[in-house]
């Protein structure tokens, strides 16, 4: 009797953890949530929760299926294609459960984008009400959607909407590549300009910051563009870019230093046709406007700050 007792006292308690929030876990592709073994759940029963096929679920924890569950066992179940969702919309029958990923440390928008999937960095912001590219550490940030069978899975009651998928904002999308080279000799520099299409190889550039907040100007090498592929192109002049006018509002009355390093280039999903420059920089905050000069040219451009610049060897010496 009192073993029974216990027992019903237990289960409002399990059936409460079940319904917390959805934290992801592990690195992509092998993404996966943790759940907590109930009474007389199995791997068929606890499939059916996380809209999961039983013979996954063993194989990712390095079980068999043949052997049983113990209550309060804790089992890792897998984001698969199945299951976890970032684009596109529910059927009928399924309903969409968030999955959470905490920031930690100093994380941006676009460290995150990549670490899943490459989500886009205008996804993120509107999935979770973000009007600035910078997130406070322990932050609860949307990354996607657990997709279930509503008459299957008890986590359907905590279902959200999702929002239509954004297709309006190009510009705006986290970068899909990075293509880096080793910074080359200075002796023989190249120009960065907008115009350029294809990679080039970076030269030793300055870095003009504030002292105070995280504003800076870089100046950059490159090969000088060639004149007659802007009367070809016929593209808008945007006088350094959109941000202009953000990175003057942030120097105004405020010193200004400089650094001096090499540099690299990516192009984010738009390119460079709209005026909307992306930079990653080691000394600024996500979200910092810099000014990148072009030292044989004294031309510039005005980029916003995504992240920090990947730790990879290709990165070596790289300034932005």
């Amino acid at each position: 009797m009192n073993r029974l007792l216990l027992l019903l006292i237990s289960l409002p308690f399990f059936a409460a953890a079940q319904n917390k929030a959805l934290v992801v876990a592990g690195v992509t592709p092998n993404l996966y949530v943790n759940h907590t073994v109930a009474p007389k759940e199995n791997y068929y029963s606890i499939g059916r929760i996380y809209n999961i096929s039983p013979k996954e679920v063993a194989p990712f924890n390095n079980m068999v299926l043949e052997t049983g569950l113990s209550l309060g066992q804790k089992l890792k179940i897998p984001l698969s294609a199945s299951n976890f969702l970032q684009t596109g919309t529910a059927a009928a029958d399924e309903a969409l459960i968030p999955v959470y990923h905490i920031v930690e440390g100093k994380e941006g928008l676009y460290r995150i984008s990549v670490n899943y999937n490459k989500l886009s960095i205008e996804t993120l912001k509107q999935w979770n009400n973000l009007k600035a590219d910078a997130v406070s550490n322990g932050t609860a940030l949307i990354v996607g959607y657990l997709k279930v069978k509503k008459e299957l899975s008890s986590l359907a009651g905590t279902a959200k909407v999702k929002p239509a998928d954004n297709t309006t904002s190009p510009a705006e999308a986290s970068v899909k590549t990075v293509a880096v080279k080793e910074a080359p000799k200075p002796e023989a520099p190249v120009v960065l300009t907008p115009i350029v299409k294809e990679e080039v190889k970076e030269k030793p550039s300055v870095v003009e910051k504030p002292k105070k907040e995280p504003v800076a100007e870089v100046e950059i090498k490159k090969e000088e563009p060639v004149k007659k592929a802007v009367a070809a192109t016929g593209k808008k002049s945007f006088y350094g870019g959109v941000f202009r006018s953000d990175y003057e509002k942030q120097t105004h009355d405020k010193d200004i230093s400089g650094e001096t390093g090499a540099a690299a280039t990516f192009k984010s999903t738009s390119g460079w046709e709209d005026g909307k420059y992306y930079c990653l920089h080691n000394s600024s905050s996500p979200g910092t406007i810099v000014k990148v000069t072009n030292i044989s040219t004294g031309k510039s451009i005005y980029a916003k700050v995504l992240d920090t610049i990947p730790d990879i060897k290709q990165n070596t010496g790289l300034l932005v």
